[in-house]
């Protein structure tokens, strides 16, 4: 009986190419260091590298005005309807792993206590969205994406291997001369541009009632008068 024979593969034949999540996960991993989800959509896993400080887009776009120098950030875009607070745009500015366990004590210690309730962290046991690789493909990733996220300030491959992220503790507190904020520096910018960001939108009938409190009653008017003015706007 003649056996059949699978007919050759041409030369031509285009090669697959691999899967674009494949081949953000290992640029990721290879060319940063940052370890990566192993299933589903690609995500970053935070507390290891870096820790990550997350707010309200429109109180981080004032925050990056203020500091022209910070880590890398990157923009995480609403979510279904928008007018719920967790379906804000969301900035993520990475900071040194560890410093989301600093939080709640940096606030405490700038007298925002509760205030700061848009000022949250991602850190050890926590992801976040992968934007598209900076300088790769989809590098036109961004404000205006269909993508879950894009980076506002993109890393630099080796950069953040030298203690470039904000941080607090011996050799800090530099400011954002000649280099990236300090930690506690940043939060103070973080919660008071998170504050003014939640009274513009009660001013433009978008209260943030989801919280149960009152954003007008905290203005820095009333709170001067009533002797509970955060520490942070004196720094």
């Amino acid at each position: 009986m003649a056996r059949v024979l699978p007919r050759p593969r041409s030369p031509f034949a285009p090669l697959t190419p691999p899967a674009p999540r494949a081949v953000l996960r290992r640029r990721y991993e290879e060319e940063l260091g940052w370890p990566t989800t192993a299933t589903g959509p690609v995500e970053l896993l935070t507390g290891l590298r870096f820790d990550v400080l997350e707010m309200p887009a429109d109180a981080g776009g004032a925050v990056l005005r203020r500091l022209p120098r910070t880590g890398p950030v990157a923009l995480v875009r609403a979510g279904s309807g928008g007018k719920r607070p967790a379906d804000r745009p969301k900035l993520l500015m990475l900071i040194a792993a560890g410093g989301a366990e600093e939080l709640p004590g940096i606030l405490e210690w700038l007298e925002w206590g509760a205030l700061a309730a848009d000022l949250t962290t991602r850190g050890t046991g926590d992801r976040m969205p992968a934007p598209a690789f900076p300088g790769g493909p989809g590098r036109s990733y961004g404000f205006g994406s269909r993508e879950a996220a894009g980076w506002v300030r993109p890393p630099r491959p080796g950069y953040e291997a030298g203690n470039s992220l904000p941080t607090t503790g011996f050799g800090t507190g530099i400011g954002d001369v000649g280099g990236v904020p300090d930690l506690v520096r940043l939060v103070s910018a973080a919660a008071t541009e998170c504050h003014r960001a939640r009274l513009r939108r009660a001013r433009n009938a978008q209260s943030d009632r989801a919280y149960g409190d009152q954003p007008l009653a905290f203005s820095n008017a009333s709170r001067m008068s009533a002797g509970t003015r955060p520490r942070s706007l004196t720094l």
